[in-house]
This record gives structure tokens, sequence and C-alpha cells, in this order.
């Protein structure tokens, strides 16, 4: 949108008047009019129009609870069963095994790195679902490869779309789709285990998985096109009252919606920010260990037999989906990123240490499996990690830079397996290293270590922003002499306008 017609647009609001001739507005007021507004602007104008009781937008969060959450669970429970599916695969008579193995599952990370800034939609699902029951098609090295890369080019904007969907609605929400993780673990154990009954002749058991699984996707896809919308402004199941109501909340902390021009200059802004880089870091170092266990913790545990192998594994994604939702849930009640974090990788470190420290003692098989279970907890962090980021770059086009920097390295497993560290991690359970793995276990061991003193180092720099923006507002309220209800407006009026995070000195970090 032009300044012209922002300026228009701001005639036509009748909240304004001759107040915004007021000299001691002319700066923000340029501000404002020298970039371009997002979507939201052209419904909700500058200035907040209507206000909403509370009763009314609780009701109206019920609503969007009853659709949004469930449908980006649905999406998120199959895009990882889906990706998850070769690890079942792997001990159900799948053909191709040692080094071929970890390089299909490297194909997957390849495709997602290729189209990793696309935009998912229900037709990207339905494909990814045909491309899945392809899988059944073909015995080939070179056929699954092809496949596997093809299946990560149309699963890659699950993440990042989703995040974005509902970025604003806070941890517990984002925690909710990622707690369908740990469902799909014991979903997907428990489908494999009742497939690995069958005798005939015509299927392999590995073949039925992909079949399945494949037609699920589709149905999935198939709601997604009729339920999610890509945005408030164009959400059809909502009055237009009820739109501006979700606009307005998203005007309160500073996030703006959608802008689909591109600007350098906030791209060079995201990656500038010190902070941009150690996100980079917090999700590599957790999509390593996910890389290596969403392909190979079938192969790592197996005991006597595949079909005891897919049962006791299912405990270990309970525990995932419980802690997911109690970070989740902690995360938002104390207002805090970090420390849930933290406290989803410690038992995870625990895990490793377990499995390094009891390797090969077959006295100890109870504590080795305590172990593998907790190693599941890790990514309850990276939910949060997402959670983090989304609730920190705010803004759209620079959100979008910044979130898909991270997504270049980090985990879809979730919002969301990004590529490099993926891919490292496929490699890190190497065929000659059977049937311990010590080296890929302490790898792990290694990298959340490291994440932990990140996220202290993330905390600290957002702490420090924050100080700095709180000065300079006092500093802008003092010399313009602004009343309460003038920051206020101001607030407001900055919402929707196209600034970065780091340009709207009313933008909050959380920590």
């Amino acid at each position: 949108m032009s300044a012209t017609a922002i300026h228009e647009q701001e005639k036509r609001s009748s909240s304004l008047g001759d107040e915004e001739k007021r000299p001691d507005r002319v700066g923000v007021e340029t501000a404002v009019e020298s970039v371009d507004g997002d979507e939201a602007l052209k419904l909700v104008g500058l200035e907040r129009a209507d206000i909403f009781t509370e009763e009314y937008n609780a009701k109206l969060r019920r609503k969007l609870d009853w659709v949004i959450p469930p449908v980006c669970a649905a999406v998120y429970f199959t895009q990882f069963l889906d990706k998850t599916s070769l690890n079942y695969a792997s001990i159900m008579g799948f053909p191709i095994v040692g080094s071929r193995y970890n390089l299909v599952s490297l194909a997957f990370y390849a495709g997602f790195l290729v189209c990793a800034h696309a935009t998912m939609d229900g037709v990207n699902v339905i494909l990814w679902g045909v491309v899945l029951m392809c899988h059944a098609a073909t015995t080939s090295f070179g056929g699954l490869f092809a496949l596997r890369f093809l299946l990560g080019m149309l699963e890659s904007c699950v993440a990042p779309t989703l995040v974005l969907i509902i970025s604003s609605s806070a941890g517990k929400r984002i925690a909710w789709f990622y707690f369908m993780n740990g469902m799909t673990q014991v979903f997907g154990g428990f489908v494999a285990y009742g497939i690995s009954f069958y005798s005939g002749t015509q299927f392999v058991s590995y073949q039925i998985v992909f079949i399945l699984l494949g037609g699920l996707a589709i149905l999935v896809g198939i709601a997604v096109l009729l339920w999610l919308p890509d945005s408030p402004v164009y959400a059809k199941f909502l009055t237009k009252e009820e739109r501006i109501a979700v606009l307005e909340r998203v005007r309160n902390d500073q996030g703006g919606t959608e802008n689909k021009h591109f600007k350098k200059e906030q791209v060079y802004e995201a990656l500038k920010d010190l902070r941009t880089w150690l996100v980079v870091l917090t999700v590599l170092t957790t999509s390593i260990p996910n890389g290596a266990l969403s392909n190979f913790s079938n192969i790592i545990i197996k005991v006597r037999s595949s079909r005891q192998t897919l049962i006791i594994s299912t405990p270990g994604g309970v525990i995932a989906a419980l802690t997911t939702l109690g970070c989740g849930y902690w995360s938002d009640k104390r207002k805090d990123r970090m420390m849930p974090i933290v406290a989803a990788l410690v038992p995870t470190i625990l895990g490793s240490a377990l499995l390094i420290g009891f390797n090969g003692d077959k006295n100890q098989k109870g504590v080795l499996l305590f172990g593998v279970y907790l190693i599941g907890t890790f990514g309850s962090a990276l939910a949060i990690v997402y959670a983090w980021n989304a609730s920190n770059v705010r803004h759209l086009s620079s959100s979008r830079s910044a979130s898909g920097v991270s997504i270049i390295f980090s985990d879809r497993r979730s919002y969301e397996e990004i590529v490099a560290g993926n891919i490292v991690g496929t490699e890190i359970f190497q065929a000659k290293d059977a049937p311990d793995y010590i080296p890929g276990k302490i790898a792990i061991l290694v990298l959340l270590t490291v994440q932990i003193f990140i996220c202290f180092a993330l905390r600290f720099l957002n702490i420090r922003l924050n100080k700095k923006k709180a000065a300079q507002l006092e500093a802008e309220k003092v010399k313009r002499g602004w009343t309460d209800d003038d920051i206020r407006r101001e607030r407001e009026r900055h919402a929707f306008v196209d600034m970065t995070d780091g340009q709207n000195m009313f933008f909050v970090y959380t920590t």
C-alpha cells in the first residue's frame, strides 16, 4: 500500500481527526507513511476502530480453536508420520540397507532444502500423500531416493507456514501440534505392529505402511483446502466483524499479518542480527539428533524381533507428547521461553548418557530402554524454539527472512525439518558403528548440551534489547510530550505498517 493510500485510509478512519496534524506526531507519522502497509491495514485501518469486550474475544477464540489448531495438528501429525514412515519400514522388509539407507534418508532433507520457502496449501498435502503411496511401487535405490527427495520438497512448507499461521496464538497452541509428533510415534508404532501380522504374498509389510499413510495424507489435504485460511483477512468461516476482532488482537502484539513486497533491507536486518544466528544454532543442535533418531531409532533399539521393537518404541511417543504439552503451557503461563527449553533438554542429555554408560550391559536392558524414552523429550525444546522465534521476529517480511534462515538449518520433524541439521543427522549413525552406535550417541549428548548455553545467550540479548527499547520509548515520550493515551494510539498505528521488530520501538521481545 502506498503512502497516499495510507493517508486516504487515515482520512476515512473515524477515530482520526485534526489531532493527526499535531507537530509532536510528525516524526512517527512520516515513518508510518514511508513504508507499505499489509493486507490487514486495508480492513482495519491504522488506528483501532472498534473495541471488543473480553467476553467477545473469549468466544471468538473458542471458535478459532475449534478450527485452526485441529487442522494444523492434523497436518503436523500427517507430515511427521509420513516422514518417519521410513523408520518403520527399515525393520519391515525395506529393500535398502546399510549406507544406501543413509542416503535414502538424506534425500528427504535434500528435497526439503530445495523448497524451504514454499507456501503450504491442501494441494501440497494431497500430492505428498500420492508420492508416499508411490514408495510401495519400487524397490530400487534410485527410485526410492527420487521419491524421498520429492516428498521432502512437498513437505518443506509445513513448519514455516503453520508457525506463521498461529504464531500469535503463543507457545501452548504451537505445542498442541508438536504434541502430535509424539502421538505419531504411538499411532505409527501400533499401525506398523498390526501390519506386521500380514501373512499374504501380494505385498511386503513396508509397502502397506506407505499405502495406508499416503491415503491418510490425502484426506488431511482435503481438510486443509476446506478449512485452513492463509490469514484472518481471508477466513471465510468468520464474519467481517470477527475478522476485524482477530486483527485487533494481532495489533496488540505488533505482529502484522501479510505484506507481499520483498524488502532487502529487512533481510539484511535479519542476517545482521546475532539473535538470528543463535536461533539457527539452537535449531541446528536439535535437528541433528532429530534427523538421526527419526530415521534410525528403531534400528538402534531393535530387540529380538521387529514386531517387539515396534511395540516397545511407543511409550517414548507418550513421553514426548506429554513433555511438549507441559513445556508449552509452562512457557505461556510464566511468559518464559528459555527455561522450558532447558527443562526439555536435560532429560535427553541424561538419556544419552545412560545409553553410552550402560552400553552393552545385557543386565541393564530396563535402564537402556528408559534412556531411549528420555531422549524423545528434546522435541519439546524445538517446539518452544519455534514459538520463541515466531514471537521475537513478528513482522512477516522480517519473520519470513529469519524463519527462513533458521528453517534452512532446522528440523522439519516439527515446523518444520531443516535441512543442514537433518542431513548431518542421517549420517551420524553409520553401519560400521552397529550395533552400539556410540559415536552417534555421544554426538547427541554434546550437541544438546551446547544448545543449553545458546539458550542462555539468547535470553541475555533479548533482555538487553528490551531495556534499550524501553529507554528509547521513554525518551520519545519526554521529547514529544506524549501521554499514556498517545503512546497507546501510536502503538496501534505501528502494528500493521511494514516495520521490522528492530525498527518498531513498541515491539517487546519475549525472553
